[in-house]
């Protein structure tokens, strides 16, 4: 799957499997998807208001703030340098979600391991699209990350 049909899975919030099945057969996820992407990103590039983006999305301006994390998360994490650390940055946005949406109760933590099951699933894709294997990964996954990543506010 190539970086494009990636960077608008993680816009939508679609495992890159599920995208990827649906390529050449849903006109939603092989052009309007990738277009909404590729219109956030001339947004963020050309620096447009909140207004011009719900205009041109034609959505309601208080979800654009939402739209712009998203957009942000995407490329941080479809622009890790390797698989590895865009599973791990993938999974610390999940984490920070679940966290931000309360992780008090066990239908919460089983949430929770659901979304880093489907991260999981993801670097499955990631992989094959490296043409590597997981254990060619091991120190990278193993390495005690302390990173100046910062919560947006998730």
């Amino acid at each position: 799957m190539n970086k494009k049909f990636l960077l608008a899975a993680e816009l939508f919030n679609y495992s890159y499997a599920n995208y990827q099945n649906h390529l050449g057969i849903n006109l939603r996820f092989d052009k309007l998807m990738p277009e909404t992407f590729d219109t956030l990103q001339r947004a963020h590039q050309e620096q447009w208001s909140d207004a011009q983006i719900a205009e041109t999305l034609e959505m309601d301006e208080e979800l654009v703030p939402n739209w712009r994390r998203s957009y942000q998360r995407a490329i941080d994490i479809i622009n890790a340098p390797h698989a590895a650390e865009s599973f791990r940055r993938g999974v610390k946005y999940s984490v920070q979600l679940a966290l931000s949406e309360g992780l008090e109760t066990e239908e919460d933590v089983d949430r929770l391991v659901t979304q880093i099951c489907y991260r999981a699933a993801d670097l499955a894709v990631l992989l094959n699209n490296e043409g590597k294997r997981l254990s060619d990964y091991s120190q990278e996954l193993r390495y005690e990350k302390v990173s100046s990543f910062k919560n947006d506010g998730l």
